[in-house]
């Protein structure tokens, strides 16, 4: 089980146990994570972190000064 933190800006786009699907975006020397359609966002990732898998379980959604992190579970 691999767990990813995602940034939301938004309160109530996503819920603990939501199916979620995720988009890979690119960048000259990394990549990052969507969840689709467009609610929260990733950090980028180096090649060796790539995930496999584009379905994933949201495990939780944690509430700070910052704004919303999506903790997300993926397969693998």
């Amino acid at each position: 089980m691999r767990r990813m933190e995602f940034k939301m800006e938004r309160e109530g786009l996503v819920k603990a146990g939501d199916r979620i699907t995720v988009s890979e975006g690119v960048l000259p020397s990394s990549w990052y994570y969507t969840i689709e359609p467009a609610v929260a966002m990733s950090a980028n990732f180096e090649n060796r972190e790539r995930l496999s898998t584009r379905e994933g379980v949201v495990a939780e959604v944690i509430t700070d000064e910052s704004g919303y992190t999506v903790v997300a579970e993926f397969d693998e």
